[in-house]
């Protein structure tokens, strides 16, 4: 399958040099994939494990969020630094420095000895990932001609999605089975024989690329992203629970002033010497300024579903983490398969209008959701449960793959870095915002003292009030999608000159092989 799917150039180059160079990046792009899936499986394998972990370690609810949140906000907050340094100091050098640190943190996560060793280690866990997690579509940008990057994105929206069905069954099977009773950790310590494979494999097979011109890391626009992204996340996460006080709002408002501080500063830096950390002229690129507000919107969107989801069907619904976690099965086929022919199949037909189909179709299986938890209420089945979820699975899926495609299709190459992690950032700066929201729009409808009777129903309401929000964001995803381009721009695109300017892929796989 590699090799079929690395031939269409060789009327281009008649040397000996290409078949190497295909080889070796295909290898390349299997194992930035396998990082890529890691990191998906490590977001969704926490929340199925949730109430083992509270079980367990006798971590409260501000502490279950903390665990997820702490990773999404750790991640989010580096992600925009992590791309700059992989265009600065080589994005393979990043990668596996990056890959080393999440199999580290990891190991931390699985000998956790309470819930305040195990926040702190997944906050390390996620500022690892933002290191290692841009690289993987900067190396894609920087290693794939134009024409081929189609295909390569619609494997990287099926990989979403086997990481979406994998994280759940993974987590639900690695805590049923209690292996050595170990419980829960076994969902962290997996990562290990993973990540030392991909740091020995990266090793020998990605090729070093960077920047064309020197870029300085800008230490200002670290410090200020960051502030800007706890004191609005923070506030969020912890509001409910300390009853709202003032310095919450204060804060909150007080992020907005940050970040306007940021893109001001940033322009000065541009002007100054060509090195900000978030390169505002990639918003004059239509395409990537409207795909990072959807990007942002869906995040926030998933952040909220899936956690809650999570809750009421184990804490809800009192069901297993095994029966959970094969409950949402149908949802991820549905993703890998939709994303796996939206971007070679369906987008350079219809362009846009395959994302916004996808926003409606997601739309349509969050209301069948709602009703479907109305009627049946606390004996609902995971059969039941199925028709929903294909329809939201098919709908992200539509989104997932052509969205990074077009937001990064038009992006110049120097910039990939910077792109990617923008890119990335704003969904995990969403997901971040998703995950605070639930302590308002999840538990904030619940009363505080409930009867053991009443959890089940309480847990079934919130989970019906949420999906509405999760609808309402979708629906403004649907409106923000007329911004996009209507086709992108690489399916008629050759794409010959933007492999040039900036790896050193060519020289390298003559020398190994």
């Amino acid at each position: 399958m590699t090799s079929s799917a690395s031939q269409p150039s060789p009327a281009a180059v008649p040397t000996a040099s290409p078949d190497a160079s295909d080889r070796r990046r295909w290898f390349a792009l299997a194992i930035v994939m396998t990082a890529a899936f890691m990191d998906l499986v490590d977001v969704t394998i926490v929340n199925i494990a949730i109430p083992s972990i509270k079980a367990d370690t006798g971590a409260s609810f501000s502490s279950i969020q903390w665990i997820t949140a702490g990773y999404a906000l750790a991640f989010a907050a580096g992600l925009i630094t992590g791309g700059r340094l992989g265009d600065i100091y080589g994005r393979k050098r990043l990668f596996l420095i990056g890959i080393g640190g999440f199999t580290v943190a990891s190991a931390l996560c699985g000998f956790a000895a309470n819930p305040e060793m195990l926040v702190a280690s997944r906050i390390l866990q996620g500022g690892t990932a933002a290191l290692m997690v841009p690289q993987v579509l900067s190396i894609v940008h920087a290693t794939f001609p134009a024409h081929e990057r189609g295909k390569v994105f619609g494997l990287f929206g099926a990989i979403v999605g086997l990481g979406a069905v994998s994280g759940p069954l993974l987590g639900a099977l690695l805590t049923e089975w209690n292996i050595a009773g170990l419980e829960w950790r076994p969902i962290f310590l997996i990562n290990l024989p993973v990540g030392i494979a991909g740091l020995i494999l990266g090793r020998k097979f990605i090729t070093e690329s960077k920047a064309p011109k020197a870029l300085r890391l800008d230490l200002v626009g670290v410090v200020l992203v960051t502030l800007g992204m706890l004191m609005l996340i923070y506030p969020l996460t912890r509001g409910e629970e300390l009853g709202w006080p003032l310095w919450g709002y204060l804060s909150m408002a007080g992020s907005i002033v940050v970040f306007a501080g940021l893109v001001l500063f940033e322009r000065v830096k541009a002007r100054r010497d060509g090195s900000p950390l978030v390169e505002l002229s990639l918003f004059r690129v239509k395409s990537f300024a409207a795909g990072i507000a959807v990007q942002l919107t869906f995040g926030i969107g998933l952040g909220i579903f899936f956690l809650v989801w999570t809750l009421y069907m184990q804490e809800g619904l009192g069901w297993s983490a095994l029966r959970a976690g094969t409950t949402g099965i149908p949802f991820s086929i549905a993703v890998s398969f939709a994303a796996g022919i939206s971007v070679q199949k369906l987008v350079p037909r219809f362009g846009r209008k395959v994302l916004q189909a996808g926003a409606l179709l997601m739309i349509a299986g969050l209301l069948l959701y709602i009703w479907e938890s109305g009627r049946y209420g606390m004996a609902i089945t995971s059969w039941q449960m199925a028709l929903p979820l294909v329809v939201m699975g098919v709908g992200m899926g539509l989104i997932v793959a052509p969205l990074a495609d077009a937001v990064l299709s038009e992006v110049p190459k120097e910039h990939a870095g910077s792109a990617s992690g923008l890119f990335n950032t704003v969904q995990q700066m969403g997901n971040a915002l998703g995950l605070a929201l639930v302590s308002v729009i999840f538990f904030g409808t619940m009363g505080d003292k409930l009867t053991p009777p009443e959890i089940g129903p309480a847990f079934a309401d919130a989970f019906e009030h949420s999906l509405w929000w999760v609808a309402g964001v979708l629906a403004v995803i649907f409106l923000v999608m007329f911004a996009l381009p209507a086709r992108p721009k690489q399916h008629v695109e050759g794409g010959d000159e933007s492999a040039e300017p900036f790896d050193e892929p060519v020289q390298e796989p003559v020398l190994t092989h």
